[in-house]
């Protein structure tokens, strides 16, 4: 299996962007035409999808086209946010349909699609969807890569604040006691001393389990409760946790870690990010795709940035806000990552 991957951006329309990003892409894998093609389109691009669709197909010599449009988008190139831009990542050879293979799935609903079996995916509100190399009036697709194997990573990005303590009293999303003292207390008792006047609520979560979405904290009340994006019942216990630019990079550096095998590394690999992390979060610079490159160097990737990421989870596929989901990938022949 070869891969390749690449970025277009600038003054070309968007099917022209599309066509040179395939084309690109072709070359590093020294191929001449792919057996199927991921595009990712920024919202610039949304209202001429259908001809960037066309004219990567056509430039592709194949029909599977599967992708969307997100805030952003990466590729060897690296991210690209601010203007149209595409990134395409082509693979030659053509599996039987049903060989096996992860599911994706792309989403232009606010929420995880409903009896989603995905194993990743990208969720962008009112993203444009498309899939066997034409854009869909359906809000969600799910694409099979068959005869491709993957192992899934997720970096949450989170630093654990303190150990978990349970839940004394809760009414509805209003949290208002923990470990024997108000909320608010509690969780400032467990902030770094410079963060305690005034806690930054919108980089703090809770933790239930760690492999379900963490919780928001939506607002914080005189009398120390705080308010979640849900409920909590007496006796569960949380964990609160911090996102920072360092402890984010170093969650992802962690996560990427248990994945690394120098003597078999993966021929391509999908990236699904938060649009809350990438440069925006890390001051210019997406650190996440720094790490993955550290980690594995050469090896072809393409993705895009949304407003949430599918995952396995507990209970089955689950979404997840501020996370990098990435699928290392190789043929199904080959047994997969450790």
């Amino acid at each position: 299996m070869r891969a390749g991957s690449a970025v277009a951006a600038g003054k070309l329309p968007p099917a022209g962007l599309a066509e040179q990003a395939v084309r690109a892409a072709l070359e590093r894998a020294g191929m001449e035409r792919a057996a199927r093609v991921l595009l990712f389109l920024t919202r610039d691009c949304a209202r001429q999808a259908p001809a960037a669709v066309r004219a990567a197909a056509g430039a592709a010599g194949t029909l599977d086209v599967a992708g969307c449009t997100a805030w952003g988008v990466l590729g060897d190139d690296g991210p690209v946010f601010d203007g149209p831009a595409a990134a395409a990542l082509v693979l030659d050879g053509a599996p039987a349909a049903g060989s096996g293979g992860p599911r994706l799935v792309f989403s232009g609903h606010g929420t995880l699609p409903a009896d989603c079996m995905a194993d990743a995916g990208l969720v962008d509100e009112d993203a444009v969807i498309w899939s066997h190399g034409r854009c869909t009036a359906e809000a969600a697709v799910e694409v099979a890569l068959d005869g491709v194997a993957a192992r899934i990573v997720r970096s949450a990005g989170l630093r654990p604040l303190a150990p978990p303590a349970a839940v004394d009293a809760a009414e509805l999303l209003d949290l208002h006691r923990l470990g024997g003292q108000p909320a608010l207390d509690h969780l400032r008792r467990h902030l770094p001393a410079e963060l305690r006047a005034d806690p930054p609520l919108h980089r703090i979560v809770a933790i239930i389990d760690g492999n379900a979405p963490a919780l928001p904290i939506l607002a914080a009340g005189a009398d120390g409760t705080l308010t979640l994006a849900e409920a909590l019942y007496p006796g569960q216990r949380v964990t609160w946790a911090l996102r920072s630019p360092l402890g984010t990079e170093q969650n992802m550096r962690a996560a990427l870690a248990t994945a690394v095998d120098p003597e078999k590394p993966p021929v391509f690999a999908l990236f699904f990010s938060c649009l809350g992390r990438g440069p925006m979060f890390y001051g210019g610079e997406d650190r996440d795709l720094a790490v993955f490159r550290e980690a594995f160097p050469g090896v072809p990737v393409a993705g895009a940035y949304g407003s949430g990421q599918i995952a396995p989870g507990s209970g089955g596929s689950r979404l997840f806000r501020n996370s990098v989901v990435t699928l290392l990938c190789e043929p199904a022949h080959v047994q997969s990552l450790p």
